[in-house]
């Protein structure tokens, strides 16, 4: 199995945008904790750009875990 991590848009509904930063590639997890871990870390990220006052705010409930179809 493996996983991807969505994010909710008004215009698409629930898409994997999360890509490779090199190749622009999107990426998916050989497990759901990898992408836990993943999820884990950028929304702590966003977090602290809300902290800092580089960004206004965030909903973490924009972005789910999900298996890709084989």
């Amino acid at each position: 199995m493996t996983y991807q991590i969505e994010t909710y848009t008004l215009c698409g509904g629930w898409v994997n945008i999360w890509t490779d930063s090199l190749d622009d590639t999107l990426v998916t997890f050989d497990t759901y904790a990898a992408a836990l871990a993943e999820l884990a870390d950028f929304l702590g990220e966003l977090a602290y750009a809300v902290k800092v006052g580089h960004l206004d705010d965030y909903n973490p409930e924009d972005y789910r875990i999900v298996e890709v179809p084989v």
